[in-house]
């Protein structure tokens, strides 16, 4: 069978002035250091779907997402690294493959690109089925990679370190990543999610993917270990503020890891909050570095 190997990536102690006092280690383990367009969590979400393509001869991939999604670009760049054919329904019949650079960089790629309707769009994004396109097959793949593939490669995150903290927290948009991370966390271990999403029913959306993906038992063992954070959206999804955009430069600055202001930079200031807020002493605490900075947004 048609195997991918993912580099491991490292975890790193991160010292930041405004922990000084709280007698916390935190770390965070650098998955956005994996691939320059296939960072962070998307390898991890990808990679059974492409091996699954590879071993049972699909053609390609069609997939789901909007004009700046992270989750697009890395199809478009893991499709052309492993010979497949990408196909993405974009959401938005009025943009282009030149509407910006990320879009350019799929088509650059190979990736087809077919604009649609936001109704259109929101009645698609969830297809996990197999689809038969010209007489050849393609794995469709959810919006976000939200599937069972992701999940399990996802499960993967955690065993790539010493898997021995005390709270494991990460920005939450499918939820899929989350999932993955909980379901091989040990039984002492807390899993703090933060949703980029207003008004994201946290729970009730992992427990519809945990079922949708046949992972149900596991949800049903490990829910216990979740808390949910949803002030630190900001506004909503993309939505940002001078506040966390000041905070994602100083924390560059200070540490010279980038955060991006959707995911990444929101989850880290609402961690940062709570350990502030002396809910968090002495404990070790994991950072899971999703990925979402590269220079095409910048």
């Amino acid at each position: 069978m048609f195997q991918i190997s993912i580099q491991s990536s490292i975890v790193q102690e991160i010292t930041f002035n405004s922990l000084n006092e709280y007698s916390t280690k935190l770390f965070i383990k650098r998955d956005d250091l994996i691939h320059e367009f296939v960072s962070g969590n998307k390898w991890r979400k990808l990679k059974y779907a492409i091996e699954h393509c590879h071993s049972f001869n699909f053609k390609g991939v069609v997939t789901f997402g909007g004009a700046y999604s992270n989750h697009i670009l890395a199809c478009a760049a893991a499709c052309h690294l492993y010979n497949l054919k990408a196909i993405a329904y974009i959401r938005g019949d009025e943009l282009t493959s030149s509407s910006n650079a990320l879009l350019a960089k799929c088509k650059e790629l190979g990736m087809e690109l077919i604009f649609v309707s936001r109704d259109a769009y929101d009645a698609m994004k969830r297809d996990n089925s197999t689809v038969e396109i010209d007489g050849s097959r393609y794995l469709s793949i959810p919006e976000g990679g939200a599937n069972r593939f992701g999940i399990m490669g996802c499960m993967e995150i955690l065993p790539d370190t010493d898997n021995n903290f005390d709270v494991v927290a990460l920005a939450q948009g499918t939820t899929t990543t989350s999932l993955g991370v909980l379901f091989s966390t040990p039984p002492e271990t807390n899993v703090f999610v933060f949703p980029v999403l207003k008004g994201f029913q946290s729970m009730a959306e992992m427990q519809q993917i945990s079922e949708s993906a046949d992972f149900l038992t596991e949800w049903k063992n490990h829910q216990h270990k979740v808390q949910v954070f949803d002030d630190f959206h900001f506004g909503g999804y993309a939505k940002s503020t001078s506040e966390l955009l000041s905070f994602i430069s100083d924390f560059e600055h200070q540490t010279g890891i980038p955060l991006d202001p959707t995911y990444t930079g929101k989850a880290l200031f609402g961690l940062i909050k709570t350990i502030e807020d002396k809910k968090l002493m002495n404990k070790r605490i994991l950072f899971i570095h999703t990925g979402g900075v590269h220079k095409l947004l910048k």
